[in-house]
């Protein structure tokens, strides 16, 4: 299947008390490039979401943002960890005995006190699976969202090496005329250098032709390479670097065919080749 690397997924997921929010965004890239925007509870999830999305993922740059939604408690009341305010008592009165013009602690300063006010909180491990449960979902949406989008793509490239093929099926059959009428062209030129036997000159003319007249194989070469982008198109791994080699080497062979064009027809042809190659070469930029 053809993936694009661009993709989007958003999606929420409830929990006691909060809710998971999470953003996936993909667009093209050489590399597999993360980048994450969590929230500060959720930074050290972050080796297991990145694992996660290399599984699902081989080329693109990808933003991944999570937030942690609190909800506030309105069925139950927060709870008082009675024993650390106990050993907060027994410090308060530890420290005022060693420094009695020490200021005692406010209520205000007991309850700001880390871990007096206790919440109906995830454990860890706990909410470390919810997030991996939930990106492995946008991941799959994510995915659904480019495959969606490299279809589209894999359509168009296959119109456009169903063109190319339309046209090398239309230039050879010509090339056993077009090289006779180059080969009268250069007899009647060798015809005109012999009245001065420069030899030079009609073994410069015979090295030309020789040279010219040569354009079948860069011609098969063509047809193979559209084979090979049919093959590759219809594999389940990621092609995008294959294809775009292999259009490098279908441009080659639409110069060559060109810079060797002894007629209209062929440098025609060279032309129309281009233009086909790179509307496949600008599609190919974007499939993973």
């Amino acid at each position: 299947m053809t993936f694009s690397m661009t993709g989007f997924a958003a999606l929420e997921q409830p929990m006691e008390n909060a809710t998971l929010v999470l953003e996936l965004r993909a667009v093209n890239s050489r590399y597999l490039d993360v980048h994450f925007k969590l929230d500060e509870t959720l930074r050290s999830s972050e080796p297991a979401i990145r694992e996660l999305i290399g599984n699902y993922l081989s080329r693109g740059k990808v933003e991944c943002k999570i937030n942690l939604m609190q909800r506030a408690q309105s069925t139950q009341a927060p709870q008082l960890d009675e024993q650390l305010m106990q050993q907060l008592a027994a410090m308060q009165t530890k420290t005022q005995a060693i420094f009695p013009q020490s200021r005692a602690l406010s209520v205000a300063d007991i309850l700001r006190w880390p871990g007096v006010v206790l919440h109906d909180e995830l454990s860890h491990d706990s909410l470390l699976e919810k997030i991996k449960e939930l990106v492995q979902k946008g991941l799959q949406d994510l995915n659904a969202s480019r495959a969606r989008e490299g279809e589209k793509m894999k359509v168009l490239i296959l119109d456009r090496l169903a063109q190319i093929e339309t046209l090398v099926a239309k230039v050879k059959p010509l090339l056993p005329l077009l090289n006779k009428e180059y080969q009268a062209k250069l007899e009647l030129k060798l015809q005109e250098t012999l009245k001065t036997i420069d030899q030079e000159r009609i073994a410069q003319e015979l090295v030309l032709f020789a040279q010219r007249i040569d354009v079948d194989e860069e011609l098969s070469r063509l047809t193979a390479h559209v084979s090979e982008v049919k093959r590759i198109l219809s594999s389940d791994v990621p092609a995008g670097k294959r294809l775009d080699f292999l259009m490098q080497e279908l441009n080659r062979e639409a110069n060559t065919l060109g810079s060797k064009s002894v007629s209209v027809q062929t440098t025609q042809v060279s032309m129309e080749l281009k233009v086909l190659i790179e509307q496949m070469r600008e599609q190919i930029q974007n499939i993973e």
